[in-house]
């Protein structure tokens, strides 16, 4: 039992590290599963989205020495989400709160992507130049 543990553990580390993974493996697992190159990409994206914001808040306090990563996530994410369903509201009178929560996941899904890229390059670059 230990042993299946160990190797749960150990995967489970790479996708959180690496959160392009679980993207890469649902877009093609699930695209050849149900052959909709569109469906299979909203699913890779739907799903890797709570890696990112794993490795990103992570990311986050390891660089500025802080515990506020998913906090300030978490934060950005429902501050986003009022903005938006306010702007709904305006506009037609009710809010349909499936698809503001929809917005909300899929932008995070491109903000926290663009946040992980800036910042393995910035950690990258710290290890680089400081050890030569």
């Amino acid at each position: 039992m230990g042993a299946i543990w160990n190797s749960i553990q150990i995967v489970y580390t790479a996708l959180a590290v690496i959160p392009i993974l679980p993207f890469a493996i649902v877009l093609f697992g699930y695209g050849a599963i149900v052959q909709n190159r569109k469906k299979a990409l909203i699913m890779a994206m739907d799903v890797s989205t709570v890696f990112f914001i794993l490795c990103v808040s992570a990311l986050f306090n390891i660089m500025f020495k802080s515990s506020f990563g998913l906090y300030g996530i978490l934060l950005v994410m429902i501050l986003a989400g009022g903005l938006l369903g306010n702007a709904q509201f305006r506009k037609r009178g009710s809010v349909d709160v499936k698809r503001v929560l929809r917005a909300i996941w899929r932008l995070s899904f491109f903000v926290t992507s663009a946040l992980y890229l800036l910042f393995m390059l910035i950690s990258l670059s710290k290890i680089v130049f400081t050890v030569a």
